[in-house]
């Protein structure tokens, strides 16, 4: 049926994948393959291992995406249930890959990533979760935004991806209860104890992905210290806020796109503040992702945000050291993207 996601066998996925061998990327329940069809279409085949949590984030993610259209969603192509037990879904193959893996990587790439570009991408990403969290008949909570889950095409379009972890709520229902579940620095201070979570646990982790966009760098690394060598904690949030205070926003921009294109410091302002709005420990004091929209398309003024704590950092255990006057080789002392990207998850 038209719209409908396609059943394929898996010798259909065998003979488009020569047998899965291009490996395009790599999850927790299993990896993501290059493949074309037989009309010539690439595609990315997403290979979920079989085990009771990958059973459960393949019907989730089938739930969700296969009936949803949105032009900043992913979309679901179509599925196979392998004899053998793995399931594998199915989506468009979009050249750009990740985000992540643009910037936080060298500079020569990560300027290609121009202004424009991230602040347009900032927008796609907030119109996905704004029809995610108002526009469906239920409401949806992504649950693990992050840079690897926002995919570019050959424009360098957004598109939000895996919804593996996904929950969703009624109309009427504002909250959910459910253990923790997502990567940790994007997660908010209500996921890391067993409450409720809603909506503006999104919009915490979208704050921390426009952070990340600004500076192109990750929100907590480790760096060394120019004079005495020893290596020591950052937290970007903490920075922002700081320059933000001090009238100096321009100077938390990523290092590679300042000597290279004419930045508006309107939208740099505008971004940061949405940022820190975004991230305020108190969910009621964060906008909803209509709002982050209206914000960045310039028909809502962004005000001042308020003092914060910032309890992830003590979370964290790190300190909010400022970092400006690096070098790359220092940043090539930063830690690994990995160590963080730890998964605290349910259902999982």
């Amino acid at each position: 049926m038209a719209g409908l996601p396609t059943r394929f066998t898996i010798k259909d996925l065998e003979t488009a994948t020569a047998n899965f061998q291009e490996r395009i990327g790599e999850g927790a329940s299993g990896a993501v393959f290059k493949g074309t069809l037989t009309d010539g279409s690439t595609i990315a085949v997403k290979r979920i291992k079989w085990q009771p949590s990958g059973e459960t984030e393949f019907r989730t993610e089938m739930t969700i995406i296969a009936s949803r259209q949105h032009v900043n969603l992913v979309r679901l192509l179509g599925f196979c249930l392998s004899p053998r037990g793995d399931h594998y879904l199915i989506y468009p193959f979009l050249e750009n890959g990740s985000l992540d893996a643009w910037l936080f990587t060298d500079n020569g790439k990560r300027s290609h990533l121009t202004w424009a570009l991230r602040y347009r991408i900032a927008i796609d990403v907030a119109k996905a979760l704004a029809y995610l969290h108002h526009e469906c008949h239920q409401r949806i909570l992504h649950l693990d935004i992050k840079p690897a889950n926002i995919l570019l095409d050959g424009e360098f379009r957004a598109l939000l991806s895996d919804f593996g972890i996904s929950k969703l709520i009624g109309k009427d229902e504002s909250s959910v209860m459910t253990r923790a579940r997502g990567t940790v620095g994007y997660l908010a201070p209500e996921m890391l104890v067993p409450n409720a979570i809603s909506t503006k646990s999104d919009v915490y982790s979208y704050g921390m992905v426009l952070l990340e966009l600004l500076g192109g760098r990750r929100n907590f690394m480790f760096v060394v210290d120019g004079e005495t060598q020893q290596r020591r904690s950052s937290y970007f949030p903490q920075i922002v806020r700081e320059k933000m205070m001090q009238g100096e926003l321009m100077e938390v921009v990523d290092m590679s796109l300042v000597k290279n294109e004419e930045i508006s410091e309107e939208e740099v302002t505008v971004l940061c503040r949405l940022a820190l709005w975004c991230i305020q420990e108190n969910p009621m004091l964060r906008p909803t992702m209509t709002e982050a929209v209206e914000m960045l398309e310039g028909r809502t003024p962004v005000h001042v945000p308020p003092e914060s704590s910032m309890f992830m950092m003590n979370f964290l255990d790190v300190q909010p050291s400022s970092i400006f006057g690096r070098t790359r080789e220092d940043e090539a002392t930063l830690m690994s993207a990995n160590a963080l990207s730890i998964s605290i998850q349910s259902g999982r």
